[in-house]
């Protein structure tokens, strides 16, 4: 993998896993840096089912792989907050 490829995961990651934060009702006090690795993995799993369905390459914009990718996000959004939560103690 090239640093361009690197880069734009990361970039993707972002994206992703702020809409996977969007998509989560209520406040998540998980850190930035998790919901970057959340975003990454999100969209990994996401590509990777999208092509197993048959949908990660369509003309356009792939929207259903994108909505495959910010499900994952969210659900793992979900996950981490309510570990994250848990495991602080105020």
């Amino acid at each position: 993998m090239h640093v361009t490829g690197i880069l734009t995961a990361i970039i993707i990651g972002l994206v992703i896993g702020a809409l996977g934060r969007l998509v989560v009702p209520g406040k998540q006090n998980i850190p930035i840096w998790l919901t970057l690795v959340i975003g990454v993995v999100a969209a990994i799993l996401g590509t990777i089912v999208a092509g197993a369905m048959g949908v990660a390459d369509t003309n356009g914009i792939d929207w259903i792989e994108l909505l495959i990718q910010v499900i994952f996000a969210a659900i793992g959004v979900a996950i981490a907050a309510g570990a994250y939560g848990r495991r602080r103690v105020h």
